[in-house]
């Protein structure tokens, strides 16, 4: 588990705490883009990496340049429609491929 300067943490430490989850979308087609000119090639059972998907922020850390990363958790799915999807625990993503969900 990563915890950064800015996680926030519910509870006490009675009775137990607990990291903050903040509901986030993660854009995948921000956070993978895809080079111009570059063909495309399917793989019918690879991890869908377009759109925008679910996510839970729990921390952040700043960059020497001023720009913020998140701390996150999320899943992708895959391209064939399976149940399964690659889970993907505190995962540093810039926060130009994150927006709040409601």
């Amino acid at each position: 588990m990563i915890i950064s300067p800015y996680t926030s943490w519910d509870g006490d430490a009675l009775h137990g705490r607990s990291r903050v989850l903040t509901p986030v979308w993660v854009r995948l087609d921000t956070l993978f883009p895809r080079p111009d000119g570059v063909p495309r090639r399917v793989i019918e059972t690879g991890l869908d990496l377009t759109g925008a998907v679910p996510a839970r922020l729990h921390g952040r850390f700043p960059s020497v340049d001023g720009d913020w990363c998140g701390v996150i958790d999320y899943e992708i799915n895959y391209a064939d429609g399976r149940r399964d999807q690659l889970q993907l625990k505190d995962q540093l993503v810039p926060f130009t491929a994150l927006r709040q969900r409601d």
